[in-house]
């Protein structure tokens, strides 16, 4: 990569985390990426036809995409080379009838956390909302889809002043029933009866910002009984930026795992239209940061049903599947836990990733990556032919450490691997922190191991 072609591949990114204000908005941008370079979607329920170096794309719930390129020889021949990430980052989803209201007309919302945040950093900042909305359909089994995105500073989760609790600075449990509702404004008692009657604030806001895109493609209204349920979350309504002296950070929301999710988008783009005998995935799942247990997270059987149907495509052997598995390799893409200066007490002595140092390889005695020698041993040698450097990421002994895509994935997929990510810090922070450098190494990375 030249350097101007650098500063296209961060600008991108900063532009796709700012779009990407939860998971269904992640996979909307990586469909819309796709299509622009050619992308076939395929659906589910249909009969697929699957030609040698074509390029298809499958979303799952909306909140889960699977991207590939077939290989110029069947799978069984080649195999497949994954790259894993996911689109959910932990955030505060909106409950349904989710109005609070209050003295003097305040209107609050009652949330559920998703994930494991760090609550504190969600405080007095500005918030919006996004998701999904699901209205009337053709039947009550076919309800239609709509994104949402409010994209203004809806909402806060104002703190309580120092004066009311002097000891903050020491230690503040928080309760997210109590502490964690984020206003979103006030409202005569006249609004707040219609509201009501209307079936909540909520529902009346949604009815506005759909009705207002839906005038301007010339739809007809919806009602506020039209809408039949949400998924919406609280997002930080703060654009991505870069940071330092030099500006050789990034700062984001989201960065755990959007970034990943799209260096391996980035990497498939600049690859796919170079022929190659492997089968090329792009594998988002959905839900990591709950553990995975969904029909599109990486604990289902979305991606083996994915490869199934590559192989069935060529062959109608039932052996195809487990001969290509065995000439597969898969790179599980989760950020990594780069070493703080301010708490070097934290980590392992010796395998302390640094922002700025290379790609991650993250390593568990207790097999909580999927990481083994010979997976670390083949990312090891793509840094080597890409020319970049890497580093391995240990947990301190006496810390426990978490999961990722990886072994969970091999629930259901036999296939080698190895779990890998960029240094960040403040992981799980409304705003995390990256390398410039790094992301730019990890694409290289990606592309040396799609070529």
């Amino acid at each position: 990569m030249t350097h101007n072609t650098d500063n296209t591949v961060i600008e991108d990114l900063l532009g796709l985390m700012d779009y990407s204000t939860c998971n269904f908005m992640a996979v909307d941008a990586v469909r819309r990426e796709l299509a622009d370079k050619g992308f076939i979607e395929l659906h589910e329920a249909d009969k697929w036809e699957i030609k040698p170096q074509g390029k298809y794309y499958v979303v799952k719930n909306g909140s889960a995409i699977f991207a590939f390129v077939a290989g110029t020889v069947p799978a069984r021949e080649a195999g497949f080379r994954i790259i894993a990430a996911h689109t959910d980052s932990p955030c505060f989803k909106l409950k349904p009838n989710c109005e609070i209201y209050g003295d003097g007309g305040v209107v609050s919302l009652n949330v559920e956390k998703y994930g494991g945040g760090i609550m504190y950093t969600w405080f007095d900042r500005p918030l919006s909302v996004s998701g999904r909305v699901m209205m009337r359909g053709a039947s009550p089994l076919e309800p239609m889809e709509v994104l949402v995105d409010f994209d203004f500073p809806l909402a806060t989760i104002p703190h309580l002043a120092i004066h009311f609790n002097r000891a903050v600075n020491e230690g503040n449990p928080l309760s997210v029933q109590k502490d964690m509702k984020p206003v979103i404004g006030y409202y005569s008692p006249e609004e707040i009866d219609r509201f009501k009657a209307e079936g909540g604030l909520i529902r009346r806001l949604l009815v506005d910002e759909l009705n207002e895109d839906r005038e301007e493609q010339g739809l007809p209204a919806v009602a506020p009984d039209d809408i039949l349920d949400y998924e919406l979350c609280l997002y930080p309504y703060e654009e991505s930026s870069l940071v330092g002296a030099n500006l050789e950070y990034i700062q984001s929301a989201r960065i755990d795992d959007l970034s990943m999710a799209f260096a391996g988008l980035e990497a498939l783009k600049a690859e796919c239209d170079t022929p190659a005998a492997a089968t090329r995935v792009l594998a988002l799942f959905d839900n990591e940061e709950t553990g995975s247990g969904t029909k599109q997270g990486a604990a289902s059987p979305v991606l083996r049903h994915i490869a199934e149907r590559v192989c069935a495509a060529t062959s109608g052997d039932t052996q195809d599947l487990h001969r290509a598995l065995a000439r597969s390799f898969m790179i599980s893409a989760d950020d990594a836990h780069g070493w703080h200066p301010n708490y070097n007490e934290k980590y392992d002595p010796t395998n302390h990733p640094v922002l700025g140092g290379g790609p991650v390889v993250k390593i568990n005695a207790n097999c909580k990556y999927m990481t083994d020698a010979r997976g670390a041993s083949v990312f090891n040698a793509l840094c080597r032919e890409a020319g970049v450097n890497m580093q391995y990421f240990v947990n301190h002994a006496d810390v426990a450490g978490g999961s990722t895509l990886g072994n969970i994935s091999s629930s259901q997929l036999d296939i080698d691997g190895v779990d890998v990510g960029c240094a960040i810090w403040a992981m799980h922070s409304a705003r995390e922190t990256a390398a410039v450098s790094d992301h730019l190494d990890m694409i290289k990375v990606f592309r040396q191991f799609l070529k």
